[in-house]
Parts: C-alpha cells; sequence; structure tokens
C-alpha cells in the first residue's frame, strides 16, 4: 500500500487519495501531501485500478437488464474502453463513437454481488424469453463457416500456433489429434480443431431425408464434444435459442460457457489473419 501511495496518481498502479480516520481527504496529486505521506491502521487509500478488479459497465439508454453487466478488468494503455464483440450485442454497442460508463464498487458486498450476479457470463441468457442475447458475431461468426468447411485443411505448424492461443489442456493431455490426412504430410481438418474447444455436449441438426454425412454437409452432428459433420453457421453458434451457446450454458454453466466462446474466437480469429479470402462481384 505504501508502495501505490509513492507512486502516486500519474504513475500505474498507484493511489488518488488518502482518507484519514477524521474523513479528511489527502489528494496525492500534490507534491508536498506525497512527500508526508504516511499511512495509519484504518486509513483508506483510493487506489487505481488493477488486473482481476470487477467493474459494472452501463450504456445508456439502459432498456433491460444486461444494460448494466459486471466485468473482469484487464489494464491496458490508452484512454479507451475496450470489450468482447460479443457483449456489444445486449448493451447495443458499436464502435462509431459511443460512449460507456464504467462505476467501480467500494465495498465488499458489492464486489461479492457484482462477480457472481452481474457478471457477463451469468448474463448470457436473458429472462425475458431464455434465450441467448449473446453469440459468437462478425469476424467469428464469418470464420467459423469457412473453418468447418470439408476441404479446409490446416498444416502442422498453423495448428501448433493456433493451440497456443487455447485453454485446453484438459482435453489434449500432451498429444495433438491423430490427424485426418497422413500422407504424403500430415493435415488436420477445421472440424477437428474446433472440436477440441467444443466442451463434452451432445447437438445435432438434421435436414430432411439426407443421410449424416450427405455431400453438401449440411447435417451437424455434435458427439460428446467433438464435430463429426456439418458447417457451423449463425444459426448454431449465434445468439440462438437452442444453438450451441444456449445448450452449453444450460448443461455446463456460465464459467464453462464463458470459455467456449473465448476459445472459440481466439481459434477462429488468429486463423483468419493468415487465411484471407476475396470477394468479387
Amino acid at each position: 500500500m505504501k508502495q501505490l501511495v509513492s507512486n502516486g496518481p500519474t504513475r500505474w498502479p498507484g493511489a488518488k487519495y488518502i482518507i484519514r480516520h477524521d474523513d479528511k481527504q489527502i489528494d496525492l496529486a500534490n507534491k508536498k501531501n506525497l512527500a508526508d505521506a504516511d499511512l495509519d491502521i484504518g486509513y483508506t487509500v483510493e487506489r487505481h485500478l488493477r488486473d482481476d478488479d470487477y467493474v459494472v459497465f452501463n450504456r445508456q439508454p439502459s432498456l433491460h437488464k444486461m444494460s448494466l453487466m459486471g466485468h473482469r478488468v484487464k489494464v491496458l494503455p490508452f484512454m479507451t474502453f475496450r470489450l468482447n464483440l460479443s457483449v456489444t450485442s445486449p448493451y447495443n454497442a458499436d464502435f462509431d463513437g459511443d460512449e460507456m460508463n464504467m462505476h467501480v464498487p467500494q465495498s465488499y458486498e458489492t464486489k461479492a454481488e457484482v462477480k457472481e450476479i452481474m457478471a457477463v457470463p451469468k448474463q448470457v441468457i436473458a429472462p425475458k424469453d431464455n434465450k441467448p442475447v449473446m453469440g459468437i458475431v462478425q469476424d467469428a461468426l464469418l470464420g467459423i463457416m469457412l473453418f468447418t468447411q470439408r476441404d479446409r485443411f490446416i498444416e502442422l505448424d498453423q495448428v501448433m500456433n493456433l493451440l497456443m492461443w487455447l485453454d485446453i489442456d484438459g482435453k489434449l493431455e500432451g498429444k495433438l489429434p491423430t490427424p485426418a490426412v497422413l500422407k504424403p504430410r500430415p493435415l488436420w481438418t477445421g472440424k477437428q480443431l474446433l472440436s477440441l474447444v467444443i466442451p463434452p455436449v451432445n447437438y445435432k441438426i438434421k435436414s430432411g431425408k439426407d443421410d449424416w454425412d450427405c455431400p453438401n454437409d449440411k447435417n451437424l452432428l455434435v458427439k460428446n464434444g467433438e464435430l463429426l459433420c456439418g458447417v457451423v453457421i449463425k444459426k448454431i453458434v449465434g445468439a440462438a435459442p437452442g444453438g450451441l451457446v444456449h445448450i452449453v450454458w444450460k448443461d455446463l454453466g456460465p464459467e464453462v460457457c464463458k470459455i467456449f466462446m473465448s476459445d472459440l474466437q481466439n481459434l477462429i480469429n488468429n486463423w483468419l489473419v493468415g487465411n484471407g479470402f476475396t470477394v468479387g462481384v
């Protein structure tokens, strides 16, 4: 705490004020105060935000419960708020100059409520109609459709680079999955890599009388977390009722759902960095 006070308000992590027993507030922006600011038991130090603090985020107009959500802080340079793209839907936020408000809880009780009740993973399902208000959007949504097509093969070096972004020690157990193609060189499919981030759930979409392995790959089957066939599209990973996000949240809880969405975005977005696509007229 003394170190925070000596850093002052201009060096992070530092502190802005000391509040004494008699409620006198010492402003550490004043160099004279900074020199003779000593701490005593019971003083309150108003410190800077640090990583893993919880804050409440709000975007006006607040129209439903999810317009006010709890976020975990990661302190970054510059003076802009940054947030995951999937969180923008319930806030109705975009990146064309929107302003948002951040509120920092001051008591342990408030921190506990923000973490356990208001946190983003707890708000994935809306109370109004019991369906998801968040899903995969933008780059990751477009990318996952390309990534899960049948002819999408990935070389060993790229597989290793993509796996470094994921939080999946339990699923790998130190070994890569067996490649789909062994000769002349090992190749993995996009479906195999996506299976590493899908939690152990079962899910299927069958259209018409086609067999599961129909040539156009429009039937989707996930068996115990393994994507066996099908191209993943918006109604499967978007904010759709009965989609994969909904199933994971209901079956395995908010934390698993959060990790699933984060890993999926990391995998697809980093794959897209090295794999563009062209649109013709």
